[in-house]
């Protein structure tokens, strides 16, 4: 088993981080030069940077926010928000992403996702996939895009299955039930998707305990765990979630 890798996420909205609950009731939750240099120091393996503004407000992702927090990190920076094209993602690694994150442009353009892959190379593409509850659907899951505002019809846990196929390399998948809850993660929808797909799988919507971290990669399958309010708001530390996990046996870099 590879190490469990721990991922904070930077939610960007005019060039500062936030954090919401079910997406929505933003508050500040700080500077993203000062808590990605601050997350590094504390043991992040990975960090991601979301500009979840960009695709409501028909934009790109503001490049000089990846310049900034790039140039503090040598831990891989995966970006999303606001990509939609060939261009944006050669414009975002190029400011210094080691990844990138596409959600509504994969799933109104999905050869989007195979074009990516054979110019960028899999390792750098990651699918994010939104979800709500819906019993009409076979899984369970309903896939909503836009921030979180659109909901389309389609099984979430289907549409994980046809990312792969294309040649995405990472599934992030949140569930908006548990979006900054603090509740845990949702293990149904995460272990859903684990299920459905061989690439790492990234918990993500709701860490609140040190217990969650583990369940979600136990009951959940997930291989990477990010979170946000947690870390933000100094609830929980980097170090002591790695050492709980360690403490349970699970493989982590310390």
């Amino acid at each position: 088993m590879k190490p469990i890798k721990i991922m904070p996420c930077l939610d960007m909205k005019e060039g500062r981080v936030v954090k919401g609950i079910h997406f929505v009731e933003l508050k500040d939750a700080g500077d993203p030069v000062e808590n990605a240099a601050f997350y590094q120091a504390e043991g992040a393996d990975e960090l991601a940077m979301l500009d979840i503004a960009a695709t409501l407000e028909n934009r790109k992702t503001r490049l000089e926010w990846v310049n900034k927090v790039s140039a503090v990190l040598t831990i891989p920076l995966t970006v999303g928000g606001g990509i939609s094209t060939l261009e944006d993602i050669e414009l975002v690694l190029q400011a210094g992403a080691a990844k990138i994150s596409m959600n509504s442009a994969a799933v109104k353009n999905p050869s989007l996702v195979s074009e990516a892959a054979k110019k960028f190379g899999s390792e750098k593409i990651t699918v994010a996939i939104d979800a709500r509850r819906n019993s009409q659907m076979p899984s369970g899951f309903e896939l909503v895009v836009s921030g979180g505002t659109l909901p389309v019809a389609r099984d979430a846990v289907a549409w994980a299955r046809t990312c792969q196929e294309l040649g995405a390399g990472v599934i992030l998948p949140t569930s908006m039930d548990g979006d900054g809850t603090r509740a845990g993660y949702d293990i149904e929808y995460t272990k859903a998707i684990a299920d459905a797909v061989d690439l790492p799988v990234v918990a993500s919507g709701g860490a609140g305990k040190l217990e969650d971290f583990y369940e979600a990669v136990q009951k959940g399958g997930a291989s990477i765990l990010l979170a946000a309010s947690v870390f933000h708001y100094r609830t929980l530390s980097i170090r002591a979630v790695k050492q709980y996990l360690a403490d349970r046996g699970l493989p982590v870099i310390i």
